[in-house]
C-alpha cells in the first residue's frame, strides 16, 4: 500500500491514538518523519520514539505519547502544506500558534525545526504542521 502523504499520516495516527487514550502507537519510518518527531520530542509533546528494523529492510517508529493529568498533551495537531498545496512562509510571514503557546514545524534549508529556531536564525520555508 503507498501512502500518498506520509507526514499526514503520522500525525492523523497521533492524534487517533491520543483521542483513545493509547500510551503508545507505531508508524513506518522515514527521515522526514524522524525529523519531525525530534522537534516534537524536543518541544515537550512526546515522551520519545524508538525505531525499530524489520528484517525485511523497512523501519519503524514506536512512538510513546504524552499524558498531564489524564488530558493528552498535544490537544490539537494539524497537517498545513499537504501534496496537493505546498505552503510556504517566509521569517516575517512564519504563523504563529495561539500567540506563540504552540508550535509550527518549518522545513528549512538548514533542517526540519520549531518555528522559533527559525525566526532565531532566520530562516524560511515549508509549513509542515501546527502543533498546541
Amino acid at each position: 500500500m503507498t501512502i500518498i502523504d506520509p507526514l499526514g499520516d503520522m500525525l492523523t495516527r497521533i492524534r487517533n491514538a491520543q483521542m483513545r487514550r493509547k500510551s503508545r502507537v507505531s508508524t513506518p519510518g522515514s527521515k522526514l518523519r524522524a525529523r519531525v518527531l525530534d522537534v516534537l520530542q524536543s518541544e515537550g509533546y512526546i515522551r520519545g520514539y524508538a525505531s525499530t528494523e524489520h528484517a525485511d529492510g523497512r523501519s519503524e517508529f514506536d512512538i510513546e505519547l504524552k499524558y498531564y493529568e489524564g488530558q493528552p498533551v498535544i490537544r490539537s495537531i494539524e497537517r498545513v502544506s499537504k501534496p496537493g498545496r505546498r505552503v510556504y512562509a517566509s521569517v516575517d510571514t512564519m504563523p504563529r500558534v495561539a500567540d506563540g503557546l504552540g508550535v509550527t514545524i518549518i522545513s528549512t534549508p538548514k533542517g526540519v525545526m520549531a518555528d522559533h529556531s527559525a525566526r532565531e536564525m532566520n530562516v524560511g520555508g515549508e509549513v509542515l504542521c501546527k502543533i498546541f
